[in-house]
């Protein structure tokens, strides 16, 4: 049976969307936070508590992700996960910003085989907590996968999700697929597939390829379509009702914490980046919702859309 994973997105998939997510659409097999840096505070801070206490997970499986290229860091932010009951943590050597990968964390840590090397084996040792990766393919070139994977294989790793960019591709160009077939044929640990599933079609072409691999995750597509997970089980498409019921969730939570009005906007005008390409046709409602200054603006946009 395929297992479906939501991706981490950075301020989006945060546990209030998380949380309407579970309620509204087919339930993932895991859900994974948006990265946590460590730092020297003694316990999490408001936002990352909030993300990450159990109560505001109810339901789900949830795994939190790790940024950092300091294993010691590392280490004790998993004890601090510990004491919330994680039992599994991921760490982020994915992400492309320039920002990140210029401290040499997430992707940015793919060019430094060596010093990652030597991380990964304190990690390992260092801890009872599992541990799966989530990894582009390398910084400037598909060559540099071969010594990656050759590393990924010496560990114990929980889950080796692949998305088969560059670092330098960001969200560009196509997954390289001849990248993860050296996967599917090297990798001694469990694999994952991440990368441009915005369809039944598209999780097709890749299954055909690759029916070894029965676990997907999906970030953007799920942004555009939440009820694309359910769509791949089977499920007919979700009807407008039910976005309407998620959108409704995710807008009064977002109210109900307090974060104030022009907050709640960014917010909610963020997800439509994403959900709107879901409503063709709609680019005049679209703008408005862009443009709303007030909330009441935003409603009566968001009204003639769904």
């Amino acid at each position: 049976m395929n297992r479906y994973y939501l991706a981490p997105l950075e301020g989006i998939t945060t546990h209030i969307y998380r949380r309407a997510y579970h309620a509204c659409f087919h339930p993932m097999n895991k859900y994974f936070t948006p990265f946590l840096v460590p730092h020297t505070k003694r316990g999490f801070n408001t936002r990352e508590l909030n993300d990450i206490l159990p109560e505001n997970n109810e339901g789900m499986r949830l795994v939190p992700q790790i940024l950092t290229n300091d294993a010691k860091g590392f280490l004790q932010t998993v004890k601090k996960l510990e004491d919330y009951g994680y039992e599994e943590v991921n760490l982020n050597l994915g992400c492309p910003s320039k920002t990140v990968v210029s401290k040499n964390r997430g992707s940015g840590f793919l060019a430094m085989p060596d010093e990652l090397d030597r991380f990964l084996d304190e990690i390992y040792s260092g801890t009872q907590v599992r541990i799966s990766i989530k990894t582009r393919i390398g910084k400037h070139s598909p060559d540099e996968f071969g010594r990656l994977l050759e590393i990924y294989n010496q560990y114990p790793v929980e889950e080796l999700i692949i998305h088969p960019r560059l670092q330098q591709d960001f969200y560009k160009n196509t997954p390289n697929l001849e990248v993860f077939a050296e996967a599917v044929r090297e990798s001694r640990n469990p694999l994952c597939y991440n990368g441009d599933i915005f369809s039944v079609t598209d999780r097709d072409r890749i299954k055909e390829r690759f029916p070894e691999v029965k676990t997907y995750m999906m970030g953007r597509g799920i942004l555009v379509n939440p009820g694309l997970a359910g769509e791949l089980a089977g499920e007919e498409p979700a009807d407008w009702d039910r976005i309407r019921r998620f959108h409704d969730q995710i807008y009064e939570d977002y109210q109900r914490i307090s974060m104030g009005d022009k907050n709640v906007l960014f917010k909610m005008k963020e997800l439509w980046c994403y959900l709107g390409h879901h409503f063709p046709g709609c680019e005049k409602q679209l703008k408005k919702i862009r443009k709303a200054e007030r909330l009441d603006r935003y409603e009566a946009a968001v009204a003639e859309i769904l």
